[in-house]
């Protein structure tokens, strides 16, 4: 009868040690995922309030400002879907590819005053790529925007 006590102690001591590892594990996943939205995503309040995303689109052409010499910059810009546009806030080295009218994916977590504030800035890499979120959200901000100028024709 004692083999048989010891040998349950072990398996239910082994259950609760892989429960707990299991347990870890998904808080770390958890932790660590950042989801993807769109301005007009954002705007609409689907997005977090306290934790990190990724915004993306395109930079609004005329909307960069840019604060500081050589590489690292304070670069405040918008990123915009076509439909809706977000204010964004970045301290840090631009990618070389970043522009204005180019795609962009930020990700950070929105500020207290309704900005976004960026930790890190990816842009595309070459002329034809464009991040499958990003383009996504393009098209689906272009067919609402399509969908609602037809409503709107009618009598």
């Amino acid at each position: 009868m004692k083999a048989r006590h010891k040998r349950f102690t072990f398996l239910v001591v082994g259950l609760v040690v892989l429960a707990a590892a299991a347990y870890l594990v998904f808080q770390a996943l958890g932790n660590n995922l950042s989801y993807f939205f769109s301005p007009t995503e954002v705007a609409e309040g689907k997005a977090p309030a306290n934790h990190v995303f990724r915004l993306g689109g395109l930079v609004e052409p005329g909307s960069l400002k840019r604060e500081g010499e050589g590489k690292t910059v304070l670069a405040t810009f918008m990123v915009t879907d076509n439909q809706r546009s977000v204010k964004v806030r970045y301290q840090g080295i631009l990618p070389d590819l970043f522009a204005e009218g180019q795609g962009v994916i930020a990700q950070g977590r929105m500020g207290p005053d309704g900005v976004f504030v960026a930790d890190e800035v990816l842009a595309k890499h070459d002329e034809n790529y464009m991040p499958p979120e990003v383009a996504a959200a393009l098209e689906k901000a272009h067919d609402e925007g399509v969908a609602e100028m037809a409503g709107g024709n009618k009598p």
